[in-house]
């Protein structure tokens, strides 16, 4: 089963990011390098990227027009910075993955299982 697994960042974390000294930072990066090459060797990662957190662009459609909204919006105190689609034999080893993350460590990331729309239609 497919779950999306989300990163959000928030100001506090930017401050935190910030204020490391960079060998501290740079071990952060190195958890998301070995978490990508071991789900990668297990067949379990589908997609990883990290998004633009200054370019957002919300996307309306009503009556054959499309219409565009730029963002970040400041109404939302997070925001999502990144994302991985895995592949794996259970929800249990979605967590899993999900608290490797090191964002994880402040509780600002989410898991969620993909959806089959196949019944549908």
């Amino acid at each position: 089963m497919k779950y999306l697994i989300l990163i959000y960042h928030n100001p506090e974390m930017a401050k935190l990011w910030q204020s490391m000294p960079p060998e501290r930072r740079a071990a952060g990066l190195r958890a998301y390098e070995v978490l990508n090459d071991e789900l990668r060797a297990s067949g379990e990662l589908v997609a990883t990227e990290p998004v633009s957190q200054t370019k957002v662009t919300r996307v309306t459609a009503h009556d054959g027009r499309t219409s565009l909204s730029d963002g970040p919006f400041a109404e939302a105190k997070e925001h999502l910075a990144g994302f991985y689609l895995v592949d794996c034999v259970s929800e249990e080893r979605a967590y899993d993955i999900a608290g490797r993350i090191p964002e994880a460590a402040f509780g600002v990331v989410e898991v969620r299982p993909t959806l089959d729309l196949s019944a549908f239609g």
